[in-house]
């Protein structure tokens, strides 16, 4: 692989993941962040890191109400090459046409080697039912750090399980294809002093699967992460944190470390590898999910994906 010329926009706990991880990758990266950084090669403000810098990469990593207007400003500087946007793309699905070459959205549980095993074990099956459930309490995160002062605590930053979890949203859609129809319950049901939600629970249907479930919250002190799947002859379940896979009886381990889908999301950006990548239209139907989704459970409805 090429060396390339890194910028990492945002130094909060995952633009650092994003620069370490390129870092050993053998590229060279500066950041930008608005903080005073204890990071060799920073910068205060966009434009003059992509002067300097040149980058032939960029990864987007600041807050998710940001997205939009760094987007937008590193198109204005004629901006044009490799992007990573962290998930999830917008707070809020958007009308706005970005026409680069090649921009790409942070679900690297895409990578995970679970998700790549079931993407090729349920071809061509007869799916009737999945049932996925995360969860994680939302204070023991990030050590060390206070949780009420963290995006994900706040609604207006694009905090909230159904975008922060936005994960198991995209690889719902990508392994058993967009929803059709949706209804959905949530919002903040605990003491933590946030102001996002805390909890959701959707089912959905989509051509390929006549009934999807999945809850997600900030509440488990258990940390879970599964994926339980039913075809005409076999049942599947995806453990994420013990990276097993069962399939009926056989159980399946994997040998996963914590940055390996990081990782792999990046060389294939940079390869130009696209088949496991989401894709900017991929990540602005998850986001139009998590509003279609929000208004089912405000109006007790079910929602149409029109």
């Amino acid at each position: 692989m090429n060396k390339f010329k890194c910028l990492v926009i945002g130094y909060g706990s995952i633009g650092q993941r994003h620069t370490r991880l390129l870092n050993e990758l053998g590229h060279s990266v500066a950041v930008v962040s608005r903080r005073e950084v204890e990071y060799s090669s920073s910068y205060y403000d966009i434009r003059e890191a992509l002067l300097v810098e040149q980058p032939n990469y960029i990864v987007i990593a600041n807050e998710t109400s940001k997205h939009e207007s760094t987007i937008n400003e590193i198109r204005s500087l004629g901006y044009n090459q490799k992007i990573l946007v962290e998930k999830p793309l917008f707070p809020k699905v958007i009308n706005s046409d970005l026409d680069f070459a090649e921009l790409y959205i942070g679900y690297n549980l895409r990578f995970h080697p679970l998700v790549q095993k079931l993407f090729n074990e349920l071809k061509n099956s007869n799916i009737v039912s999945v049932l996925c459930y995360v969860g994680q309490y939302l204070p023991s995160w990030r050590p060390g750090t206070d949780y009420t002062k963290s995006y994900s605590a706040s609604a207006s930053m694009g905090g909230g399980v159904l975008r922060d979890l936005s994960h198991e949203l995209d690889y719902l859609n990508f392994l058993f294809g967009e929803w059709k129809e949706i209804a959905a319950f949530g919002g903040k049901f605990s003491r933590l002093k946030i102001d996002s939600d805390d909890h959701f629970s959707l089912i959905y249907h989509t051509e390929l699967v006549p009934h999807v479930t999945l809850q997600m919250n900030y509440l488990d002190n258990i940390i879970q992460r599964i994926l339980i799947i039913n075809t005409d002859k076999i049942t599947y379940k995806a453990d994420f944190i013990k990276n097993t896979l069962q399939i009926n009886e056989e159980i399946i381990q994997f040998n996963v470390g914590k940055d390996n889908t990081y990782k792999q999301q990046h060389v294939a950006i940079l390869n130009g590898e696209n088949e496991f990548l989401c894709s900017y239209e991929s990540g602005l139907s998850i986001v139009k999910m998590i509003e279609q989704a929000e208004k089912a459970s405000k109006e007790k409805v079910w929602v149409s994906n029109e």
